[in-house]
């Protein structure tokens, strides 16, 4: 049974159960599945320019907008499809939705290289979380490297900024802050 969360990271709005359910159950856990990988890469992209909660109260709609971010499907999106997606009550942004069949064709290319895209990932901290109290920061000399590897592939909208807050969402950052029940450092 989950230890019943009290006190949470200040940017948590209690008012929203979605990101309350995300900062209690996801935020800072580890994944290691190569489809919640590239969700998250593409929410978090997404959210350049955005806040999280933005992103993280259309998750539903980018999931069905998406093809439930199958990566296959998105890798083979045309133009026409693209011009579909912006209609869709998702955030639209012509150059974001672009991006998305751009940067499925390269995960794909990485999963290939790598076996996973999850080897990929992990493989710059050896498969290990690095624990932080969550401060201001909003790059890392990780996010900077990931974000450069990123960039020299042909990814788009990978900056550090967006990879840092993807290497929280995923895991390999656990940065809730000390007075947080979901603080887990030392």
């Amino acid at each position: 049974m989950d230890k019943k969360i009290v006190n949470r990271c200040w940017w948590v709005n209690l008012k929203n159960p979605l990101y309350v359910e995300y900062h209690d159950h996801e935020w800072g856990v580890p994944v290691h599945s190569d489809e919640k990988l590239f969700e998250m890469l593409i929410l978090e992209f997404f959210q350049a320019g955005l806040t999280w909660e933005c992103v993280l109260n259309k998750r539903e709609n980018f999931r069905q907008a998406f093809d439930g971010f199958d990566v296959e499907k998105i890798s083979k999106y045309d133009d026409e499809k693209c011009e579909q997606l912006l209609s869709a009550p998702i955030i639209r942004n012509r150059l974001k939705i672009k991006a998305c069949v751009t940067n499925s064709k390269i995960f794909m290319q990485i999963q290939k290289e790598y076996s996973s895209f999850n080897n990929y990932i992990w493989g710059f901290t050896n498969g290990q979380t690095i624990f932080e109290s969550c401060d201001l920061r909003t790059t890392s000399p990780l996010s900077d490297e990931i974000s450069k590897d990123l960039k020299k592939r042909g990814m788009k909208f990978v900056g550090s900024t967006i990879i840092y807050a993807y290497l929280q969402s995923i895991g390999i950052y656990n940065a809730h802050l000390k007075n947080c029940d979901c603080y887990k450092g030392e």
